[in-house]
């Protein structure tokens, strides 16, 4: 069904797509090792141009773990890229020699560019600003396997939602899905942008700086980290955002559910609960690029 498809952004897949990939993703996890030769003979081409540890290595660890094998660059200056080679020449090029290409760029709408011209399967692993699919459908899984289900969920969204790709994505796949209200948990000046909540319409809404005011009526809190690489004088506007996050778990540790809870530097948390429980858990990467199998 999903044989030679590009994924640029998660409204290339279908929600039943999705939901297929979801559930092979609970299969893999379920048992690993029935999948160990799944892409014997297969080469992935991993195109970093800008600085990356868990999705790349996530990616080349999966392929690895599939029976593929990886080649590519994590160092645009070490590529002939450095020489002036264009975008769309580097992936022709290397459209010679493997069979699917996955693509991290610092440029909003590279990864729309790099597959126009890609004669393979193409991955997008994050293009600026923008979008980030391969971490949507980690993100739903995560999602799907704490809470059984994608349907009539409250879902919080917490950090910097102005440049935070994660979260764009994520909240353009999960209103495609019935019953999903939204809650944006920010500072105005990292609020989520106009054109993601103009691409979610018809889903409900609201927008608060207030986490533990909004925390009761949460199935869902998706807690996401400072894009700092984005932008380079957000000093005042990162100690808000630490504050906002602060109160947070310090309402949790009121209630005696959970005693220290560090957001991580570089990553994303997702916070379920379970018989009015919170449960966090830090969003999986194994096996991400499947999505495009």
């Amino acid at each position: 069904m999903l044989k030679n498809r590009h994924l640029v952004r998660p409204e290339d897949f279908s929600v039943a797509e999705i939901d297929s990939v979801l559930d092979l993703g609970l299969q893999i996890s379920a048992n690993p090792h029935s999948y160990f030769n799944t892409c014997e003979g297969k080469i992935l081409a991993t195109l970093f141009y800008e600085p990356s540890t868990r999705t790349r290595l996530s990616f080349e660890a999966a392929m690895n773990r599939l029976g593929g094998r990886v080649i590519g660059f994590s160092d645009p200056g070490a590529s002939s890229v450095s020489k002036g080679e264009s975008l769309e020449d580097t992936i022709t090029t290397v459209s010679n020699y493997v069979d699917i290409i996955a693509m991290r760029h610092p440029q909003s709408g590279a990864a729309s560019q790099a597959s126009k011209v890609c004669r393979l399967p193409f991955i997008n692993a994050g293009d600026g600003g923008n979008q980030h699919p391969t971490q949507t459908l980690t993100d739903l899984l995560t999602i799907k396997a704490n809470r059984g289900s994608l349907n009539n969920l409250t879902i919080g969204m917490c950090g910097d939602l102005k440049y935070g790709r994660t979260v764009h994505s994520l909240a353009k796949a999960m209103s495609r899905y019935a019953g999903i209200k939204f809650v944006f948990i920010s500072p105005d000046e990292l609020k989520m942008p106009q054109s993601v909540k103009d691409s979610i319409e018809g889903t409900e809404y609201v927008e608060t700086d207030d986490l533990v005011a909004a925390m009761p009526g949460l199935d869902i809190l998706y807690m996401t980290r400072i894009q700092r690489e984005r932008r380079l004088s957000m000093i005042q506007k990162t100690e808000q955002l630490k504050d906002l996050l602060d109160r947070g778990f310090v309402l949790f540790s009121k209630n005696g559910i959970i005693k220290s809870v560090k957001l991580p530097e570089f990553g994303s948390l997702i916070i379920t609960t379970q018989d009015g429980r919170p449960v966090i858990q830090e969003t999986r990467t194994k096996e991400k690029n499947l999505a495009a199998d």
